[in-house]
């Protein structure tokens, strides 16, 4: 068995051990197989600085990256902000959005990245005619993640109406397969199609309440619970599904996932930022994963979600970059607590070992991969190292704490994922990402 060291001048291996120095990281077949603090270096590859295990991104839209920068003049809300989204959704084809999604891919590793959730709603092409392949979409944004060096959880949503009782109209014609079991019998063939790929999970989504009529949920749950795969949710972003909701149905969007049986501890649900009491002891006694999106949840004046008060009743927390309008996991995390502090008037609601934990071990487990996201033997073989040296990082001791609300993307310089050296002195593989983002997305907003 060929094995490759690495030397980790200071790593964080947990919570429960924190930061320790001179650390010996020892891979075999993409795994780690010892972890040793206090030793020399001797022949080992160095990382300096501070080595963390890969982060999770576990909510991701990748064809939003083409949106940064381009939606910002005209003011308005989610909703005019979904137009925008929904003009650039009708120009994708596989081609394009495999080019775009591994562009996007890139950044998410250049940022400590090694996992990403895809919560993939574009299946079929112009009026919703299915591809050749129906599964093209999905199969592209697969390829993408390769080629970038990161694993896919490539979670399948169900989107069937344009609104609670509304057909789908416009471009939304290209996210739906008719019922939800013609959706089942599609994502299933995704499924089978990478049942023995160890670099892919498939899973399913319920787009959102509004997407989904509550007698078609069951069949996307029993889909997943078959397949003991992830189950992905938008949950209460916006006060209007809220109302639209309880206008429908009487329910509230948590009310309505757990009459459905959608609610349970492979489920994670993204956003729920305008949950009421009773939902939030749904959440947590269901103990459903809550996925955060904090800086999208900002960018598009979403709100600031009860993340501790989900927590504290029994939701793990994630993280997710969502509209790719930040790629930066350290100021998700960051912004976790920030936010929480501006809503509250209050400092210390998360400390940064929890934040690392939700982005690191938890992030992971919520994508299938419960063998990741930690530095320990038997663990997927992922390091991320960051400066502690720069002007962001430099003296503030190198814990925990600088990871967390200090450093940014940029203090990035190494990344392994399963072994393979992906970043390498802040360089993808791939080369130059920027001018591939640029190559990718100009094009996109050229009229023909």
């Amino acid at each position: 068995m060929t094995t490759v060291d690495f030397w980790c001048e200071r790593a964080w291996l947990g919570a429960d051990q924190g930061v320790q120095s001179a650390v010996l990281v020892r891979l075999a077949a993409g795994r780690i197989i010892e972890v040793r603090p206090d030793v020399s270096p001797a022949a080992a590859t160095r990382l300096t600085g501070l080595v963390v295990p890969g982060i999770a991104d576990a909510h991701s839209h990748a064809f939003h990256r083409a949106l940064r920068g381009r939606t910002h003049r005209a003011g308005g809300s989610f909703w005019t902000w979904r137009d925008q989204m929904y003009d650039l959704a009708d120009r994708l084809d596989p081609d394009s959005y495999a080019a775009l999604a591994q562009a996007a891919y890139a950044e998410l590793a250049l940022a400590g990245v090694s996992a990403v959730g895809e919560f993939h709603y574009l299946h079929h092409g112009p009026g919703g005619t299915p591809y050749a392949d129906p599964n093209a979409m999905g199969h592209a944004l697969v390829a993408a993640a390769r080629a970038a060096g990161l694993r896919i959880t490539l979670l399948d949503a169900c989107y069937l109406t344009g609104g609670i009782g509304e057909p789908l109209h416009g471009v939304q014609r290209r996210f739906g397969d008719g019922d939800a079991e013609r959706w089942a019998e599609r994502a299933g063939a995704l499924a089978a199609a990478y049942a023995d790929a160890p670099d892919v999970v498939v899973g399913a989504a319920v787009h959102s309440v509004r997407a989904v009529p509550i007698e078609q949920v069951p069949v996307v749950v029993a889909w997943a619970q078959q397949r003991s795969a992830p189950l992905h949710v938008h949950l209460s972003e916006q006060p209007a599904e809220n109302d639209a909701c309880q206008q429908a149905y009487g329910l509230t969007p948590t009310q309505l996932l757990h009459e459905a049986g959608a609610l349970g501890p492979r489920t994670t649900v993204v956003h729920a930022t305008h949950p009421v009491t009773a939902d939030v002891a749904l959440l947590g006694g269901s103990a459903s994963t809550v996925c955060l999106c904090p800086t999208t949840e900002r960018e598009l004046a979403d709100g600031i979600g009860p993340g501790r008060r989900l927590f504290d009743a029994g939701s793990p927390l994630v993280l997710g970059s969502d509209s790719h309008a930040v790629v930066d996991p350290f100021e998700q995390m960051r912004a976790v607590e920030m936010h929480e502090r501006l809503a509250s008037g209050r400092r210390g609601h998360w400390s940064a070992d929890e934040l690392l934990v939700a982005a690191t071990a938890t992030g992971h487990a919520c994508l299938g991969r419960p063998d990741a996201g930690v530095l320990a033997p038997g663990a997927r073989a992922d390091l991320v190292a960051l400066r502690v040296d720069s002007v962001r990082t430099a003296g503030t001791a190198a814990g925990s704490d600088t990871a967390v609300f200090a450093a940014t993307a940029a203090d990035v310089t190494d990344v392994v994922i399963d072994g393979h050296r992906v970043i390498t002195a802040g360089e993808h593989r791939l080369g130059d990402v920027g001018r591939a983002l640029a190559a990718a997305i100009d094009p996109l907003w050229v009229r023909s």
